[in-house]
């Protein structure tokens, strides 16, 4: 009995609770201009400017994503991300050109996207110096592991594979393995 009691309250919390609170998060969401698809659910996120991203068909996402659009005010959406993409807990997106992530992707927890960096010309401070500012790309069906860190100008290849921890500075091609800081070939999807 208390087996079942314990059952019927985990399913109501967990299935049929949070369906108001994901209704009016992305009806908010929906209000400031972000394009979400159907059977998205939106948790808790961070988002300075909801027109700046775009979510597809039936993304998974988990609680305490940041999508930063590090600029001011311009047309979007910068932050596209395709059908059927994972994103896990705490991912970041600090985005400034813009960043493109393709169907099926697999985004571990705690990874982060940055496509820009700070200048570095001495004489004036490094924090009020803008830098290089490049496009980041993801194919379809890209597995990146947990904490994996992606810099700009990025482009990692359809079924490529990421390790955990590693720090990608250049493109990954088509169903390659990486892994290590800076990441570099480890391997071949067979």
């Amino acid at each position: 009995m208390l087996k079942t009691f314990q059952h019927t309250l985990f399913v109501l919390r967990l299935r049929y609770a949070k369906r108001p609170v994901n209704w009016l998060r992305k009806a908010w969401y929906k209000l400031g201009g972000m394009q979400v698809g159907q059977l998205t659910v939106l948790p808790r996120i961070f988002v300075t400017w909801p027109h700046q991203v775009a979510l597809g068909y039936h993304c998974r996402l988990e609680s305490g994503i940041i999508f930063k659009f590090d600029g001011i005010w311009k047309p979007g959406p910068s932050i596209q991300i395709a059908d059927e993409v994972f994103i896990g807990l705490g991912c970041e997106f600090n985005i400034r050109k813009g960043i493109q992530i393709g169907s099926h992707a697999l985004i571990a927890s705690g990874c982060r996207f940055i496509d820009h960096d700070h200048g570095t010309a001495l004489g004036t401070l490094m924090l009020k110096q803008h830098g290089a500012e490049k496009e980041i790309k993801l194919g379809n069906d890209v597995w990146l592991g947990c904490n994996v860190v992606v810099l700009k100008g990025v482009e990692i290849s359809d079924g490529a594979i990421v390790a955990a921890g590693a720090v990608v500075t250049k493109n990954v091609p088509a169903n390659e393995i990486w892994a290590g800081i800076p990441a570099k070939k480890i391997g071949q999807r067979t």
